[in-house]
């Protein structure tokens, strides 16, 4: 019965049995998007967000690790490491960037990631942490273990893009960081952090 009906992509497909070394991500938005979707938090259905305003765009696959969660845990994580203030989580699925050499043709899919790092972004002083990772098997990057080994460019323009693409022409800059760039391990850490943040948020949602 289960079987007629699409699966939520934030509760009902799993982050994957080996997790956080190689995990499942929902992409919502690719690189040659000019609107910026995100998932819609009560069907499950893409939806958009809203245009984006400048010419910058997202310079890799763009979704979330179904079953995380930005809550307290996330931010506690985020508040001893950054001298910012970090007042809560976003009130999210944990993000990913996914890297890949292949150009993929449409979102709504789900697809699997090795992480290898991450940036800590604060946004309005909430933990809005972006896991970067790496396709599966990607001829590329599917070699990459750590963030070290990625190009610095390719993070400068990940960081560059998490500082900007909220901005909105003709009124002021959002508050937004980027406090700390993190390896592999801290990425993990900072996973199985959402993971406790989702089992709570759960919990709190079925009382």
């Amino acid at each position: 019965m289960n079987q007629q009906y699409k699966a939520h992509p934030w509760h009902g497909i799993d982050k994957g049995n080996e997790a956080p070394d190689i995990v499942t991500a929902f992409i919502e938005i690719l690189p040659s998007d000019t609107m910026k979707y995100e998932i819609d938090k009560a069907s499950g259905y893409l939806k958009i967000d809203r245009p984006q305003k400048f010419s910058n765009v997202i310079p890799s696959l763009y979704g979330f690790i179904p079953q995380t969660y930005c809550g307290d845990h996330v931010a506690s994580f985020a508040r001893s490491h950054s001298t910012i203030e970090v007042k809560k989580g976003d009130g999210d699925p944990l993000d990913i960037c996914v890297l890949s050499e292949r150009e993929i043709y449409r979102s709504d899919i789900i697809l699997k990631a090795i992480p290898i790092g991450g940036l800590r972004l604060i946004d309005n002083h909430e933990a809005d942490d972006k896991i970067i990772a790496v396709l599966v098997g990607d001829a590329i990057y599917g070699h990459l273990t750590d963030l070290d080994q990625l190009p610095a460019e390719i993070t400068n323009r990940l960081r560059h893009y998490f500082l900007t693409y909220k901005n909105i022409p003709g009124e002021e800059p959002r508050q937004c960081y980027v406090s700390d760039v993190y390896n592999r391990k801290v990425a993990h850490e900072i996973i199985n952090l959402s993971c406790i943040d989702y089992e709570n948020y759960i919990g709190e949602q079925n009382k």
